[in-house]
């Protein structure tokens, strides 16, 4: 009979390379859509790689989840009812700036790319896009890379060749473009100062640059260019 010794002796534990090909990615999904969380989390569940770890309805739900858990990858929908996309970006990159943000998008995806992406989101994703793409997308910003949808390159392209005119709010800076966004859905001036810890006098500037930009004179006008533009997420 082999002694406890020789049974040491015969074991070797596993490679570290193989104790890691079990790891499975877990994936915050970020939607106001209770059926639309049960969906992702049918598709996600599926795979051998990745696992959903928590869900959340609202912006404000995934910053508690986002600061009391670990997670690989946040899902993210543009659309939420207690705060803009921007702001979630902005404040999830400030707490987790290792934690990688995939929007998923329903609107033109390309109005907020450029925008968002500077903000900190990892890629886009469209809620009509193919199920084994959304897949690809949440392993691509997974592993620290950025990704993007073939129509959005395209419109990215087109506009880099010239050949498609660039939209005024491309020429906001990041924070231009967050306070925008505010300003478009009917925050006053001194709601947004006290929400980004900023003066009231700082905000009135940026607005008054926004305004230029965009080529616009009141806010009613930048309420009216977003709604066009699918820009209220």
């Amino acid at each position: 009979m082999p002694t406890s010794d020789s049974l040491s002796a015969s074991w070797q534990a596993p490679p570290v390379e193989a104790l890691a090909s079990t790891h499975k990615k877990r994936i915050l999904v970020v939607d106001d859509h209770a059926l639309v969380r049960a969906g992702f989390r049918q598709l996600i569940d599926r795979t051998d790689d990745l696992e959903v770890g928590g869900e959340a309805g609202t912006a404000a739900g995934a910053l508690e989840l986002a600061m009391a858990e670990e997670f690989d990858v946040v899902m993210l929908d543009i659309s939420l009812p207690d705060a803009s996309v921007v702001e979630t970006v902005a404040t999830l990159r400030r707490r987790r700036p290792e934690l990688p943000i995939l929007i998923v998008s329903m609107h033109a995806e390309e109005q907020y790319a450029v925008n968002l992406l500077r903000a900190g989101a990892s890629g886009f994703f469209p809620k009509a896009g193919e199920a084994r793409d959304l897949l690809e997308a949440i392993r691509t910003v997974g592993s620290g890379r950025k990704y993007i949808s073939p129509s959005l390159a395209e419109a990215l392209a087109l506009e880099a060749s010239g050949n498609a005119p660039e939209p005024p709010h491309r020429k906001l800076s990041n924070r231009e473009f967050q306070i925008f966004v505010q300003l478009a859905c009917g925050k006053t001036v001194t709601q947004i100062a006290n929400e980004v810890h900023l003066s009231v006098k700082t905000i009135s500037t940026y607005r008054t640059r926004i305004l230029q930009k965009m080529d616009c004179s009141r806010n009613a006008d930048l309420t009216a260019y977003a709604l066009k533009h699918n820009l209220m997420g």
